[in-house]
């Protein structure tokens, strides 16, 4: 009787042993690989072949995932890095960003700056990051350090700072000839800050304000000699202006005159010189008796000249009418 209660029971363990088992190798033996991702595969510790994206079947136990230790830095304030390695399976095809921490780095005028920057890079050949480069992020960063401080040392400060674009593309073109080995792409090197020491930014700041006053002296100096020159002009078209203006007035008061004159020597039939001169006169009258009134006046014209004048006057008018 405990002999049939006992088969049971063991043959129930049994069977959730195999349950369990094929589970687990079922588990195993699928792999489920998602885009842009792709999974090398070994056989008895040699490379296999590569999956990419979709479902495929393994052997469990002979044939597995290659694992590769990853480096990763996360920023945490931007001035601390925090620095933490993983155990990956699946190899990520997509464009990666690595951001550097802060180094320092010496100018070929001895200057010591810090430098941060960041790398941008894809992997175009799986099986190369793999089995060519141990922690593939790891080796990229400490290259690009290298390469930095070569770069950054063959320049002064002055040029290092004002040549970011150069910097950026000499790095990249460098990187990628050492990475092509490594089955890495670099796309794009961006240097984030360029810190000089603090008592050089100090200097540098001095220059700086003393050469925008400079600039703003020279601009004003300018502006008044501008100034000064376009009221030169102003003045010199302006008695110019009215120079003509004053000629052409002459001229047509002078022809007035002259067509007075002909037609008073026409209405007159003879000279009129008496009566031009009785008429300067009698308008000069007024200016020399102002201001006059308790002296004694000496006119000093002749009666009979101005009496016959006044005759030639009466003249002309008669004949005039």
């Amino acid at each position: 009787m405990e002999m049939s209660l006992l088969f049971p029971v063991g043959f129930s363990i049994f069977f959730l042993v195999v349950v369990v088992f094929l589970v687990i190798l079922l588990a195993n033996a699928v792999l489920l690989v998602r885009q842009a991702e792709v999974i090398l595969i070994e056989r008895l510790g040699r490379f296999d072949r590569m999956l990419t994206a979709g479902i495929h079947w393994v052997w469990p136990f002979i044939e597995r995932p290659r694992t590769v230790i990853w480096t990763h830095i996360k920023d945490m304030d931007g001035k601390r890095h925090y620095r933490f390695s993983t155990t990956l399976t699946r190899i990520d095809l997509r464009e990666a960003v690595y951001d550097f921490p802060k180094q320092n780095v010496i100018t070929k005028d001895n200057v010591t700056m810090e430098i941060s920057a960041l790398l941008y890079y894809q992997i175009t050949n799986p099986k190369a990051a793999i089995y060519e480069v141990s922690n593939l992020p790891e080796a990229i960063e400490k290259l690009t350090q290298t390469t930095l401080r070569n770069v950054i040392g063959s320049m002064d400060l002055d040029e290092s700072l004002v040549s970011r674009d150069r910097i950026n593309t000499k790095l990249r073109i460098i990187l990628d000839e050492a990475t092509d080995k490594w089955g890495v792409k670099v796309n794009r090197v961006e240097l984030q800050e360029v810190n000089p020491p603090a008592d050089i930014r100090i200097a540098m700041e001095k220059q700086m304000r003393a050469e925008r006053d400079r600039r703003a002296i020279i601009l004003e100096a300018e502006g008044q000699k501008q100034a000064a020159i376009l009221t030169a002009q102003g003045s010199q078209e302006s008695a110019v202006l009215e120079a003509q203006g004053e000629a052409e007035a002459r001229l047509i008061r002078a022809d007035a005159e002259a067509r007075t004159i002909d037609m008073m020597r026409k209405a007159a039939q003879g000279d009129p010189l008496p009566y031009l001169i009785a008429v300067q006169y009698i308008r000069m009258l007024p200016e020399i008796m102002q201001g006059k009134n308790d002296k004694l006046i000496l006119v000093p014209y002749e009666a009979s000249s101005l009496a016959g004048s006044l005759a030639s006057m009466k003249k002309i008018f008669e004949n005039a009418g």
